[in-house]
């Protein structure tokens, strides 16, 4: 069976995976629809419900970080934290997710995450925008493709495994593909070999 509404959190995953760091208001939207997708998802909320708790997550992250825009990478790294922690919090609660744990587990990694990003900025936000949109493109393959749903929601310790190993994996790609991307964003300064090549 395939799933059209996996494939809206593949792409807007993969778009803060791959090129999150790129802009801080790209970053702050598409972190706030996976957040408010996945959060939803995590209690079984139906395509359309998620997809409005998607884009109701998406405007007020916008709107929020509009109003404070001095705190752009703190929150910006808060939500994209608190997608990790949500994927996080799925992982380490096989069937029923308990509402309290999940909330425990997604706040202490959203404000850990804000206070990396807030400290370290553009290389904080590289590793978290990669890491919280390879969450968000797992999510999106297991809910779009029947057949790929333990990538999403594993069933057994070898899928569980494989999953974060495509979620380590995934996130490095996104790190690395983004720091070479955006060097002059980031202020990473070019080798001595390439700067010559």
């Amino acid at each position: 069976m395939f799933d059209a509404n996996g494939l809206v959190i593949l792409a807007v995953g993969a778009l803060l995976c791959f090129y999150g760091v790129r802009s801080v208001h790209l970053g702050v939207i598409a972190a706030g629809f996976g957040l408010g997708w996945i959060v939803s998802g995590l209690f079984n909320a139906g395509g359309l419900t998620m997809f409005l708790f998607g884009l109701i997550g998406a405007v007020s992250a916008w709107v929020v970080c509009s109003l404070i825009f001095r705190f752009a990478a703190y929150f910006v790294g808060g939500l994209t934290g608190a997608v990790g922690g949500a994927r996080l919090a799925d992982l380490v609660q096989p069937g029923d997710n308990s509402w309290a744990a999940s909330a425990i587990i997604i706040v202490a990694i959203a404000v850990a995450a804000a206070f990396c990003a807030d400290k370290y900025r553009a290389r904080a936000l590289l590793w978290l925008t990669s890491i919280g949109g390879a969450s968000m493109v797992l999510i999106g393959v297991g809910r779009a493709f029947e057949p790929l749903n333990w990538v999403d929601s594993p069933d057994s310790a070898a899928a569980s495994i494989t999953s974060n190993a495509l979620w380590i994996a995934l996130s490095v790609a996104g790190w690395i593909i983004q720091r070479r991307l955006f060097t002059d964003r980031l202020g990473i300064k070019p080798r001595q070999s390439e700067a010559a090549a």
